[in-house]
């Protein structure tokens, strides 16, 4: 059996081994200057008899699912008593069901009230993934990323305060050579203050469907970063992300130019160590051809 997805369709890493069920198609906002995920998509929501039929389908085939991933990069846009009515049902057809969890972006969780939210995490939504990309709000607008560091703390604190488990991404050399410095710098100050329980650090890699766009609106000449600059910021980003409570954080995307992970602040001088053995040794280095976004 085989759910026939509308593509391309995208989820986290650490969601390989979940269920996927596409409750929307595309991005509601679709503006990020960077991302190339769903500009071939118009965005919709789609009916509830069609997940219903998906999820009958999948519970047949795979009863003993673990985990579920809502796609596509908007679930929790859906009006709440859509997602609780999905959610109730995948609880009902998948026995060993652990854990749900989808993309949010900071505006769609600031715009759902405290008491909506206590319903989806009642409901079983456990894990939001919520792309923050940078600190810096020169870095932020000059990316249409449609949010501000402000607006991101209170998205991922509110989020946190109801219960759910935050996984947060920002992207190495999102500035450019002109901005590095305020873009980890704030990044690093926006992760302490978001406290989420997971951070991803992907590397910038601007695909050809928005290397333009992403040029024009960056509005003066954008520098790249070179592969020992982004080790530069990567160990800037170790070593002043300061989390109150330990956060698992992971640069193993395949964006990156080397696989990176640890506990902070526990494994700090273990993976500043790393780096720096890295910048020595540059041939150790994923090559080019091999790195995506």
């Amino acid at each position: 059996m085989e759910i026939m997805y509308d593509y391309p369709l995208y989820r986290p890493p650490s969601e390989a081994d979940s269920m996927i069920f596409q409750v929307t198609l595309g991005c509601s906002f679709n503006k990020c200057s960077f991302c190339n995920m769903y500009r071939t998509k118009e965005y919709s929501e789609r009916p509830w008899e069609e997940i219903k039929a998906e999820i009958d389908m999948a519970a047949k085939f795979y009863p003993d699912t673990r985990r579920v991933f809502l796609a596509d990069g908007d679930a929790i846009n859906l009006p709440n008593d859509r997602i609780v009515q999905i959610l109730k049902y995948l609880y009902s057809k998948f026995p060993a069901l652990e854990r749900v969890s989808c993309y949010a972006m900071p505006m769609n969780l600031l715009q759902k009230k405290d008491d909506e939210l206590q319903e989806l995490r009642m409901a079983g939504l456990q894990m939001l993934y919520i792309g923050i990309e940078s600190g810096s709000n020169i870095v932020l607008r000059k990316v249409t990323k449609g949010a501000t560091y402000q607006t991101i703390v209170q998205a991922c604190q509110k989020a946190k305060h109801h219960g759910f488990i935050l996984s947060c991404m920002v992207i190495l050399g999102l500035g450019g050579k002109t901005y590095t410095k305020e873009h980890i710098a704030d990044t690093a100050r926006v992760l302490s203050e978001a406290a989420p329980d997971y951070v991803g650090a992907l590397t910038l890699y601007l695909e050809d469907g928005v290397r333009e766009e992403f040029m024009t609106k960056f509005g003066e000449p954008f520098v790249p970063l070179e592969d020992g600059d982004v080790l530069n910021e990567l160990e800037r980003l170790v070593s002043d992300f300061n989390p109150k409570t330990p956060v698992v954080f992971r640069a193993n995307h395949a964006s990156n130019v080397y696989s990176i992970k640890g506990t902070m602040p526990d494994d700090r001088d273990k993976v500043l160590s790393l780096v720096k053995s890295l910048k020595s040794h540059p041939e150790m280095l994923k090559p080019k051809f091999l790195r995506r976004f």
